[in-house]
């Protein structure tokens, strides 16, 4: 099925299911394309839940059942179950962690890494919804408590066997093994080494792809560019970005500095991530907001241009340097006179004046 195509017929099931779920008297739900998703509310619930067509579309393609009641069944189980449930020893064992760059509503989470954070779902067999703050308070339990039960929950697979020589290793979720997630958990990716000759080098370009690579072989060049072509493509992009394990076991963003041979691949990858996130985020303001670019200054090498394009106040991304109308500035003489905005993520800057 060509592109096309694939995006039309997957426009026209969301539509068929928003129909169904407005009629039975919902109605915020709304269609995300770019992560194929049913954001909604259930009346009477807290909890936004995300509903992931993924899984009815291949529902759909089999036989022995009709598209309509496919959908009516698939709706009314929706709506008849309940999304989390207020006992603590219940909600327990569906808890899981996630990488996500954002998520809908006010969702309980924690910054991990640059432009990414954790955050707590429960996971039943349609649909994940995400934990709110609010419900810290229905289970009486901390959030740390949420946080250690949901990573707690996943299986820190071991890989088996030992690569006679560098090797790329994929891991493809099926909807259940959350194998980005892993990369929360300490010291997991740093066991890989045996299992890809060298030190591990991750790559989570979408939600269901976790890429590992040995650092210094001649895959990495090519599992970068690989990932950027992902992230900017798929409707789960997570990150173009490679992460590494430090001392303790901790995952943190591969370090390439001055003079390392992939330093200016990994400075590219580190501003796809702010770019592509900071217009995500301006996407879904009701405000304009200033811009952040992407560009390969000589002889810096990718940098990142905010645009404040007139005198007065403006919200300003975290960049390179600042374009003051037909002015540029480094973002280092400009951040001592910005504050940061309150509840901004990613997070912008207030900027008063181009006098400053």
């Amino acid at each position: 099925m060509g592109l096309m195509r694939r995006r039309i017929a997957r426009a026209r099931l969301a539509a068929q299911v928003i129909r169904r779920l407005r009629r039975a008297g919902v109605p915020d739900a709304r269609y995300h394309a770019r992560t194929f998703e049913i954001h909604f509310t259930v009346p009477g619930d807290d909890e936004p839940t995300i509903l992931q067509l993924a899984p009815l579309l291949a529902e759909r393609g089999r036989r022995g059942r009709s598209r309509r009641r496919i959908l009516d069944e698939f709706v009314a189980g929706l709506l008849h179950s309940p999304e989390l449930p207020a006992d603590w020893a219940d909600a327990a064992p569906l808890l899981r962690p996630v990488l996500r760059g954002a998520a809908p509503g006010e969702p309980l989470h924690r910054p991990v890494l640059p432009f990414l954070s954790e955050f707590v779902v429960a996971d039943s067999p349609e649909t994940i919804t995400y934990v709110t703050r609010a419900q810290l308070e229905t289970w009486s339990v901390s959030s740390a408590t949420v946080f250690e039960t949901a990573r707690s929950q996943l299986t820190g697979a071991v890989l088996h066997g030992t690569a006679t020589g560098p090797v790329v290793v994929r891991f493809v979720d099926d909807g259940n093994a959350y194998w980005t997630s892993h990369l929360l958990l300490q010291g997991w990716l740093a066991r890989l080494s045996g299992q890809v000759g060298g030190v591990p080098v991750a790559f989570v370009p979408e939600r269901g792809t976790l890429l590992v690579a040995a650092d210094g072989s001649d895959h990495l060049p090519g599992l970068f560019a690989q990932s950027e072509a992902v992230f900017l493509t798929s409707p789960a992009a997570l990150s173009p970005m490679a992460y590494v394990s430090d001392e303790n076991g901790c995952t943190i963003p591969y370090p390439a500095p001055p003079g390392h041979p992939l330093h200016q691949t990994v400075r590219r990858a580190e501003r796809v991530l702010a770019v592509q996130e900071y217009a995500r985020q301006a996407a879904a303001s009701p405000e304009p907001l200033p811009p952040l670019l992407l560009r390969d200054a000589d002889p810096a090498g990718w940098t990142t241009r905010a645009i404040w394009e007139h005198d007065g106040p403006a919200l300003l991304p975290e960049a390179d340097e600042v374009q003051l109308g037909d002015r540029v500035v480094p973002w280092a003489s400009l951040a001592p006179h910005l504050t940061r905005a309150e509840d901004s993520g990613p997070p912008r800057w207030v900027g008063r004046s181009w006098s400053l």
